[in-house]
């Protein structure tokens, strides 16, 4: 995920531009860049505990997981 892709998320989600004391403006902070680092993290940490669950799992393809992963959260 780039700067840019945080951006353009961050303005969809409804974040505002602000300016900033010395006079610039700036479409988010760095905390919000760090906090979709994390979650970006911990999805695809979810998303590799998917794929890695080939017990339960074992006989399935790739393109099970990719559906798997897809509609994670609609539960």
């Amino acid at each position: 995920m780039t700067q840019d892709d945080i951006i353009r998320m961050a303005q969809e989600a409804g974040f505002v531009e602000y300016e900033l004391d010395d006079g610039t403006t700036n479409a988010f902070d760095r905390r919000y860049q760090r906090f979709a680092e994390l979650v970006a993290a911990a999805e695809r940490e979810a998303c590799a505990a998917i794929c890695e669950e080939e017990e339960e799992f074992r006989d399935h393809t790739p393109f099970d997981a990719a559906l798997r992963i897809r509609t994670r959260g609609n539960t």
